[in-house]
């Protein structure tokens, strides 16, 4: 997956069945849906794949154990379905996660085993494994950084785990691999039309700074929390139906939540539920539920929601977390559906919403990372539907997601040109050299960013580490794209003011 080669096929095509805006969970997984179905599918990204909520979740494939308490059983059924393909067609990304719910009388444990056992149930034959009542002994030995005090034991129960931006790349390449042309950098800046009915997207490539227009058949908005500023563009009267909530994580060393099995917090004081998770070496802490009023391509934290993820989990640990310890806080923002009179986001549904403007433009919004393949079927069914194409049925229920294998041999060909690219980069972490080349040459990154925040995880698990490393990466980036020296340099400064963002000052 080369831009150059996209550029190359996206001149040589005249018109496209499906135009793609966004390139996130769900518009990714619409090209890969399109694609795969044989439509003539382009994908645009104004800044890189996954930049913005998609690399910013809280890792958890899951049904949502707190829509069940609310009673939006056909979410959860629907999420449950789901996180059973996804786990089965991304093996090398997903993986089954015990989560222990501490409780603290005999009434919540019962509580919390027959609402969970229901929660089992519904996921039917792709269940992963059975929810059990665990003695306050048994909790203590498998959460051992837990508070003991008060605790009569907990709840054991299972859910899924993946890697969230990487997840999205290897998307990407696989739908390239079924036929898609797929831009990042790429923003769509307006839409041609033929009367009222839309028939073409106007784009600018902000790396060159061209612009140009492609002729479509349909067009998809599935850019998050920005779905309005893409409808605002078909029609300016159009009414806001976005309603942007924000949600933080902290990352610490795994030693303040040692052993595999995350903690699961089923209520603080704001309804949510709070998890601390292991992930690739380290604990994600999160998550808030904050309204906010403008969307922002890098959010930063408020000081109350570091507090509050703070302060309630140190309810629960043993060893006290301070603000030093946080290796990287993240923040991302939920494209939530507006309800009329709802004025606490926790309680907005994450249910998907698809809208069809009087010009033909569909747009995905709403909806949660584990439904992204059932949203980008719904999407593309309506684009098929809307443009009057001929109905080709969806096959990526099936559909195995990345080429692991290939991407071995790969970096190992990488290491037969120096082996020291085989070393890491910065002990514990596992990420190479090797990992960074393969990146630049088959996975389209395009800056220090991409590939310290999203190709590798390293600005999400040590910001402080990926700032270090920025130099080191950015020569061989400026290497391989063949840019000056003053590129490399305004990368540099770029990504280490980011970094400072990740940090807790």
């Amino acid at each position: 997956m080369q831009r150059d080669s996209m550029l190359q096929k996206l001149s040589e095509t005249k018109e496209w069945d499906i135009v793609i805006i966004g390139g996130g969970a769900t518009g990714l997984g619409a090209a890969l849906d399109a694609a795969s179905r044989g439509y003539t599918t382009l994908l645009v990204e104004q800044y890189d794949f996954a930049k913005g909520t998609s690399s910013r979740s809280t890792k958890l494939v899951h049904g949502g154990v707190r829509y069940l308490q609310q009673g939006n059983i056909k979410l959860v059924r629907e999420a449950l379905r789901e996180r059973g393909y996804l786990l089965k067609n991304a093996p090398h990304l997903t993986s089954v996660q015990p989560f222990i719910i501490p409780v603290y009388s005999w009434w919540e444990k019962w509580y919390y085993a027959i609402g969970l056992s229901v929660y089992d149930l519904l996921s039917g034959k792709l269940s992963l494994g059975h929810t059990h009542v665990l003695s306050r002994k048994k909790t203590m030995e498998r959460l051992s950084a837990i508070n003991p005090q008060n605790l009569s034991g907990g709840v054991l129960y299972y859910d899924g785990q993946f890697d969230d931006s990487r997840l999205c790349t290897d998307l990407a390449m696989t739908a390239e691999r079924q036929g898609a042309v797929l831009l990042n950098y790429c923003k769509a800046v307006g839409f041609e039309k033929q009367g009222e009915r839309i028939n073409g997207v106007k784009l600018e490539d902000t790396l060159s700074g061209t612009t140009f227009s492609v002729s479509a058949r349909s067009v998809i908005n599935a850019t998050g929390v920005f779905t309005d500023a893409v409808m605002q563009l078909d029609d300016a009267e159009k009414h806001d139906i976005v309603f942007p909530s924000q949600g933080i994580h902290l990352v610490v060393d795994a030693s303040f939540f040692p052993g595999t099995d995350a903690m699961m917090i089923p209520k603080t004081t704001d309804g949510r539920v709070l998890f601390a998770v292991p992930w690739h070496g380290k604990v994600v802490l999160g998550t808030t539920d904050t309204p906010i009023e403008k969307v922002s391509v890098e959010p930063k934290p408020l000081e109350e929601e570091i507090q509050f993820i703070l302060t309630h989990i140190n309810q629960y640990g043993k060893h006290r977390i301070e603000r030093s310890d946080v290796k990287a806080v993240y923040v991302g923002l939920r494209p939530l559906v507006r309800i009329k009179g709802a004025r606490n986001s926790s309680l907005l549904s994450r249910d998907h919403t698809l809208v069809i403007a009087h010009s033909g433009l569909v747009t995905i919004t709403g909806g949660k990372w584990t439904t992204y393949r059932r949203m980008a079927e719904d999407a593309v069914d309506n684009a098929v539907f809307v443009a009057k194409m001929e109905k080709k049925p969806c096959v990526t229920r099936d559909l195995a997601i990345g080429f692991f294998e290939e991407r071995k041999e790969r970096l190992a060909q990488i290491g037969k040109e120096d082996v020291a690219y085989l070393e890491p980069l910065a002990a514990p972490y596992p990420y190479t050299m090797a990992d960074i080349i393969y990146a630049i040459r088959y996975e389209m990154a395009q800056t220090t960013e991409d590939l310290l925040a999203r190709r590798t995880r390293l600005l999400f698990l040590d910001a402080a580490i990926a700032s270090k490393l920025a130099p080191v990466v950015t020569a061989f980036l400026q290497k391989e794209l063949k840019q000056s020296d003053e590129w490399a340099q305004a990368q540099v400064a770029q990504f280490t003011s980011l970094a400072k963002q990740y940090l807790l000052r």
